[in-house]
């Protein structure tokens, strides 16, 4: 009997791929399509068409689909998303000071409410008052809202409340932060919930343009996304906890490269357009942060693969410091549109004025950047301050240059807050245009790359030299700092890896020394013990340098192109049910999570009504997702120290894991 026949798809920063899979015949054709952000569904379409055309099948036979993106990670890495309200109950001002929680809320609005529970779940009055004076006002000016509770994990019933009255008064989207983790440290737990809050509104912008397709391509499968741990949860979970799928790119890829390799031991580095993720391969299996993911600066409660993102890619954007004898270039963290790919898209009105501004006696300060529209998001339009929608309006269908579009310096600041609220896509000059300069890539336009790098050769450094003799000179410099940053961050993961974070391989003299193979009486090298996997559109382009410079074995595999495709379509279904058991008074225990909190005598009844409870949560959940054939696996954490002689059960917690294949449709004939 054939096995069903699966869709991966990977929405990414700069593509979107597609593959056509089988258990027993594994790829059976592939295809990409440049990452549509004003309409997603226009990339999926092309690339899922082009599957579709190249393995000759029709769409009325796909039994399943699995999407990963990276569109929540590159959010974080550029700091983009929603405007979102924190409403903290039972905290205080200098709560906001811990956890990363104050950097992470920038300027976004936070309400304090009096309530909150204790650890055993008793309940501090809740006062809602200041919550019903804000909500009139603050109901047009955010696009969602995240709720987090004194100790919620042990008694959600006042985040609970206080979504339900914010769901009746503004509309907007909620979460809660028991909803996402069933783990201690209020702040860090209120962190989590607010960037969630913040990417509502990006990933169902992907979901809804997914599902649009399927339906009008004939494809009536399941639809699936991958969490950042590299399990699938459903399209209307992601929805509702889109902080889950951070990393869900990266954890798709690293299954993927498993799946591909058969490598159990390997460092794998994946490039994309806006970032580089990289991981270890360990017996096999990818390794999950034991503390939460940590992305874009932001340590999260989300379980994901332990691995680290850095703002690298393809399309970083090209720092250029002349200020001193010599030009320093750096690259990223922020993704631009790449100039060849801009000129490719919007035509020779682009060609055209990158030309004049090469012709013009006097070089612009922003010469080479453009800005252009990505999409019309209501919600984020209507939150926006008076400055930010009046150059929002200035900004149409096709590129403006910046040179035109900023007559005053305080606008650029207000064109960051546009680029950063997912609103305005900037475009300048970038590793892939140096590329195109180069030969290397052909896919864009490499006549707008060749000006761009012209325009930016041509500026003087503090001796009074251009900073490069060519464009292809400039290109070789970007190239080459690509290399070196791409060797740093990898490096940089590797020691974190061995427990060595303290060396910092991008100011360290002795890596310095052993990456350039400086000569010497003594002298320096680096190498790692295992393979570097590169995986990635350009991988075959950039990791044989990176590993010759790491002195590792290069491995690019046939479809590094689509690792991560491919890891989306051979996942499974993995949920948890946590269950809390706390001792108030000696034989009396209190049982929380996953149903209401209930006080049982005796310890031995309390741990059988806790994994019985576990149990049933984990199962009920996993077949809410479509899981089939379901596997229940238990952990049980028991804090028992003895106190004066005899045991005291201080804190249990029980951890049913649930995990199983997608359901399958049967498909059409």
């Amino acid at each position: 009997m054939v096995s069903p026949l699966l869709l991966g798809i990977d929405t990414g920063g700069t593509y979107t791929d597609a593959v056509l899979f089988r258990d027993e015949e594994g790829v059976i054709a592939k295809a990409k399509s440049l990452t549509t952000r004003h309409d997603l569904s226009e990339g999926i379409a092309g690339a899922v068409g082009a599957a579709l055309e190249n393995g000759g099948i029709p769409a009325s036979q796909i039994a399943m689909v699995s999407l990963s993106t990276t569109l929540a990670t590159n959010a974080l890495v550029e700091g983009q998303g929603g405007r979102a309200a924190l409403v903290m109950i039972g905290f205080g001002p200098e709560d906001i000071a811990r956890g990363g929680l104050s950097e992470a809320l920038g300027s976004d609005p936070v309400i304090f409410l009096p309530g909150g529970h204790d650890v055993h779940g008793n309940e501090t009055p809740l006062d809602m008052s200041a919550l019903d004076d804000a909500l009139p006002s603050l109901g047009s000016v955010v696009s969602s809202f995240a709720v987090a509770g004194y100790f919620a994990v042990r008694n959600p019933a006042h985040e609970i409340r206080v979504r339900d009255r914010i769901r009746e008064i503004s509309h907007r989207p909620v979460t809660c932060s028991h909803e996402l983790s069933s783990k201690l440290g209020g702040p860090r737990r209120a962190l989590t919930t607010l960037l969630n809050a913040r990417l509502v509104s990006i990933i169902d912008r992907l979901i809804t343009s997914t599902e649009g397709f399927l339906q009008k391509s004939g494809i009536h499968a399941p639809l699936m996304v991958v969490r950042g741990d590299g399990a699938l949860m459903s399209a209307s979970e992601a929805r509702l906890h889109p902080i889950e799928t951070i990393l869900s790119g990266p954890a798709a890829s690293l299954v993927g490269a498993w799946y591909l390799t058969g490598l159990d031991e390997a460092v794998v580095s994946d490039i994309g357009g806006t970032t580089t993720d990289v991981a270890v391969l360990q017996g096999g299996r990818p390794k999950l942060a034991s503390d939460g993911a940590n992305v874009g600066g932001h340590h999260t409660m989300v379980e994901a693969v332990a691995l680290r993102t850095f703002g690298l890619g393809g399309d970083s954007e090209v720092h250029i410091d002349d200020r001193g004898l010599e030009a320093k270039i750096t690259l990223g963290p922020r993704r631009l549109l790449p100039l060849s790919l801009l000129a490719a898209t919007y035509g020779d009105s682009v060609l055209s004025a990158i030309d004049m501004q090469l012709r013009a006696t006097h070089t612009g300060r922003h010469d080479g950047r453009f800005a252009v529209r990505i999409a019309m998001n209501e919600a984020l339009v209507g939150s926006l301050q008076p400055q930010e929608k009046a150059l929002l309006a200035r900004i149409g269908s096709t590129p403006v240059a910046l040179n035109a579009l900023l007559t005053m310096n305080s606008q650029k600041s207000v064109l960051d807050r546009l680029v950063g609220r997912g609103l305005v896509h900037l475009s300048g000059i970038t590793p892939s245009d140096a590329l195109h300069v180069l030969g290397r890539q052909g896919q864009w336009n490499a006549d707008a790359a060749r000006l761009g790098l012209q325009i930016a050769a041509r500026r003087k450094t503090g001796a009074g030299r251009e900073i490069a003799t060519s464009p292809e000179d400039l290109a070789d410099k970007i190239v080459a700092r690509l290399t070196r940053q791409s060797s740093e961050v990898l490096l940089s993961a590797c020691l974190a890896e061995d427990g060595a974070e303290s060396i910092n391989p991008s100011v360290s003299l002795a890596v310095d020394r052993a990456l350039k193979r400086i000569p010497g009486i003594a002298q320096f090298s680096i190498s790692l013990d295992r393979p570097l996997v590169g995986l990635g559109a350009s991988a075959p382009v950039y990791y044989p340098a990176i590993a010759d410079m790491l002195g590792a074995k290069s491995i690019i595999p046939s479809d590094a192109d689509v690792a991560n495709a491919i890891g989306a379509v051979v996942g499974h279904i993995r949920v948890t049910a946590t269950v809390t058991i706390t001792s108030p008074e000696e034989g009396v225990y209190i049982v929380t999570g996953a149903g209401e909190t209930t006080t049982i005598i005796g310890e031995a009844n309390a741990l059988g009504t806790a994994e019985a409870r576990a149990v049933g949560a984990a199962r009920r959940k996993a077949g809410q997702e479509g899981a089939q054939g379901i596997l229940i696996s238990i952990e049980k954490e028991i804090m028992a120290p003895e106190v004066e002689g005899g045991r005291k059960l201080v804190e249990a917690r029980i951890v049913a894991t649930a995990t199983g294949r997608p359901r399958m449709a049967h498909p059409q004939s």
